[in-house]
């Protein structure tokens, strides 16, 4: 086991960890970031998504050898204030219910929204597929991430 280098929420950390080790549990384990969180573990619910150099991945199914000295940001790094136009979004339409799924959900949005500043419902709908909410807020989160669109 060796330390490996990674940028997470702008600041560079060493973890020592096996390098077949999910993102996931370098995430929630060594570095104590727990807003990630544990869904199904094959990728299928979306509850542990977060970026990677910008991009929306499912952290159960991405090793830590795979992230070696790239960008991650957790929801935790999303906004230093939990201010991010999506989480204030989300209070406002009333989207938790359970709130396990909520992660993932804004950190799929918000790639969404980094790379289409004014997504039609049609694109959020496609965009957030396959990230599943238990309660059922769907509806709910189409709001919020128009809501942030219009205010971002």
């Amino acid at each position: 086991m060796a330390a490996v280098m990674l940028t997470v929420n702008g600041k560079a950390v060493s973890v020592n960890a096996e390098p077949d080790t999910p993102l996931l549990w370098v995430v929630r384990e060594h570095l104590k970031l727990t807003g990630t969180k544990y869904g199904c573990g094959v990728a299928a619910c979306g509850a542990c998504t977060v970026h990677v150099d910008g991009k929306a991945v499912r952290s159960c199914q991405i090793r830590l050898s795979q992230v070696t000295g790239r960008k991650i940001t957790t929801i935790e790094g999303l906004s230093d204030k939990g201010d991010h136009p999506l989480q204030k979004a989300w209070i406002a339409e009333q989207v938790p219910q359970c709130g396990y799924c909520q992660s993932g959900q804004i950190m799929q949005a918000a790639e969404l929204l980094a790379k289409t500043k004014a997504p039609t419902r049609d694109q959020i709908v496609e965009h957030m597929d396959g990230n599943i909410c238990r309660c059922g807020t769907y509806p709910r989160i189409v709001r919020a991430i128009e809501r942030a669109a219009k205010e971002a």
